[in-house]
């Protein structure tokens, strides 16, 4: 089992920049791919972004070129998040998938307003 905490979300600004962090620990050896979900008001979640143990990202088509996901390190995956827009607010969730399961962290509020 892994555990996830994320860190990094708050209010920003239309254009501003936010990164999220996203540190795991547990059983880090299973771990094949970690990505970011986010989950506005009234809607499902949806895939962010995500990236494989062989640094392989993908990216949903909204954030194409705005967002990089990236492993600082073997526990710690970050989301690099520019000219954030009032559609990105939400709450960001970090997963972690290994064979059989996916483990989730609790989520952080990015909230881009006026």
């Amino acid at each position: 089992q892994v555990q996830l905490v994320e860190s990094g979300g708050g209010l920003a600004q239309p254009g501003e920049s936010l990164t999220l962090s996203c540190a795991a620990s547990g059983s880090l050896f299973s771990i094949d791919d970690m990505g970011w979900y986010r989950q506005a008001p009234g809607k499902e979640r949806e895939l962010v972004a995500n990236i494989n143990r062989r640094g392989s990202s993908t990216y949903a088509d909204a954030v194409k070129g705005r967002f990089n996901i990236f492993r600082q390190s073997r526990s710690t995956v970050r989301l690099q998040m520019n000219s954030l827009n009032i559609e990105d607010t939400g709450v960001y969730f970090c997963d972690a998938v290994a064979v059989g399961r996916t483990d989730w962290g609790q989520g952080t509020q990015v909230t881009v307003s006026l």
